[in-house]
């Protein structure tokens, strides 16, 4: 196994970690949750036969430390350390780009402001909730979720959300070793606290997603019709390009690496492979 090789980016405001491993086009992946990279390792190293690949831990998890710790979060901001993130690794070709969960809300932003730095945008399960038609019910959980967790901290925030997403329990096929899972927790308070409350309010811009051509909506077999899943589906209708079905379900990266990245494989357009 090839280690990834690390590097630091330096962005207003903060300063990003992010690791490389491959040889060819870019592909430029955003986790979601406390942003480490590590959990995309399994699938990363499959795709690296084909891509540089390059894993983004977003402003504020624990090796992209704030200058401000107490500054806002927006999607918007993320999509521009994307950006400049693209522009120093592939400045003169597009890239394809993929993000889960939070880090999907950011490959939408990315996707709409700047659709001719992408190739294709694979958003695997965006918490998008308000593309829905009952986006008040998902509010008040996600809103429940900021509240558990300033009176009860981590764990009581995440059984909320487990219970608010009712997606089934997925066992990683590969665990962290224990410096990435330290990081893994010490970075859930900062999204629990600055990420959820701002990026499941985010809007995305269908219009100029639709106009794009760049963008598949992404969601889990096992999360098939849950609120995970939901916005993808939903997303699907309003772009125009059905949403394609992952292995497994939120975590699906973890639990089934080699199909998942066979199954990221077959989206990405021919030439960039």
């Amino acid at each position: 196994m090839d280690e990834p090789s690390p590097g630091t980016l330096r962005v207003p405001g903060a300063a990003l970690h992010y690791e490389t491993r491959g040889d060819g086009p870019l592909l430029l992946m955003i986790p979601g949750g406390s942003g480490v990279a590590e959990p995309f390792d399994g699938m990363a190293e499959r795709l690296a036969a084909q891509f540089t690949v390059a894993v983004l831990e977003p402003r504020g998890a624990p090796r992209s430390p704030l200058d401000a710790p107490d500054a806002e979060q927006s999607p918007e901001e993320h999509a521009d350390d994307a950006l400049r993130l693209l522009d120093l690794l592939s400045p003169d070709a597009p890239a394809s780009v993929f993000g889960s969960s939070s880090g999907a809300i950011t490959a939408l932003a990315l996707t709409a402001r700047r659709p001719d730095r992408v190739r294709r945008t694979v958003a695997h399960e965006p918490p998008v909730v308000e593309v829905l038609p009952d986006a008040e019910r998902h509010r008040r959980m996600f809103d429940e979720v900021h509240r558990a967790f300033k009176s009860g901290g981590v764990e009581a925030a995440v059984g909320v959300m487990a219970e608010g997403f009712d997606a089934p329990a997925e066992a990683p096929a590969r665990a962290p070793g224990p410096e990435a899972m330290a990081r893994m927790h010490a970075g859930m308070p900062f999204f629990l606290d600055r990420i959820v409350p701002r990026f499941t309010r985010f809007v995305p811009d269908t219009g100029a997603l639709r106009a794009s051509g760049r963008l598949v909506p992404a969601h889990g077999e096992a999360t098939r019709g849950r609120l995970p899943a939901r916005p993808a589906e939903r997303l699907g209708d309003l772009v125009g390009h059905p949403a394609a079905e992952f292995p497994g379900g939120h975590l699906g990266y973890t639990s089934h690496p080699e199909d998942f990245a066979e199954a990221l494989l077959s989206l990405l357009p021919p030439e960039t492979g």
